[in-house]
């Protein structure tokens, strides 16, 4: 928690102080390049995800470090939106260049299970899609005008509520992947949870479909390595 406390530490104005504009944004990260409605049900990196409303406070505030190589967002003294009684919020993640990703959680000050998903969806965890766009015939205009958006989520990691809590923290590493080899050799040898082949016209190791959801879940699939206290 030190490290996005310190005066390195930069505050993001527009998600500190408003509620409105920052709807989505205070609440999780995003990795993408689309704004879609569909982000808090398919691409997220959240390690609490509810309707917090940073606009509650002058001591409230979303703050983040870059290092060249790890990435750390914190939220803190957050409040949630009508509920500011139930006292404040300060968790953090942290992407690191190797692939880790580190949720903490500081200050946790009511059980996540009873937090309200009236307003807003509540969740912790991990989840990615990718968008293809369909030129729909039934609508006319030009081809921009006339495309149609699928989402299409191929993984997603959720953390058990009930244990997340102040002082504790959640780590996940990537699991390695069949990119990683450049030989045959290596390819054969390796054991992965993946029915990859080796080919020998590219000279690379490849998923079994051509689809764009295995070969992104290569990249982006995380396992969840343990939970850990204090």
């Amino acid at each position: 928690m030190a490290a996005a406390s310190g005066g390195r530490a930069k505050v993001h104005g527009i998600l500190s102080n408003t509620h409105r504009q920052a709807s989505v944004s205070p609440r999780f990260i995003f990795t993408g390049d689309v704004m879609h409605r569909m982000l808090t049900a398919t691409q997220y990196i959240a390690p609490l995800m509810a309707n917090f409303n940073p606009s509650y406070s002058h001591n409230s505030t979303v703050r983040y470090l870059d290092n060249g190589t790890v990435f750390v967002v914190q939220w803190d003294k957050v409040y949630l939106q009508g509920k500011e009684d139930m006292g404040s919020f300060t968790f953090q993640a942290a992407l690191h260049s190797s692939g880790r990703i580190v949720f903490g959680y500081k200050e946790i000050p009511v059980p996540v299970l009873q937090i309200s998903a009236t307003q807003h969806p509540v969740k912790a965890g991990l989840s990615d899609a990718f968008m293809v766009l369909n030129r729909s015939p039934d609508v006319p205009g030009s081809v921009a005008e006339s495309r149609r958006r699928t989402i299409y989520e191929y993984h997603r990691v959720e953390l058990d509520g009930s244990r997340i809590r102040s002082l504790s923290a959640v780590e996940f590493t990537p699991l390695p992947t069949c990119l990683q080899h450049q030989s045959c050799e290596t390819c054969v040898g390796s054991e992965l949870p993946f029915k990859c082949s080796w080919c020998h016209v590219l000279q690379r190791y490849l998923p079994p479909s051509p689809s764009p959801g295995a070969v992104l879940l290569l990249f982006y699939y995380y396992y969840f390595l343990f939970f850990r206290e204090g």
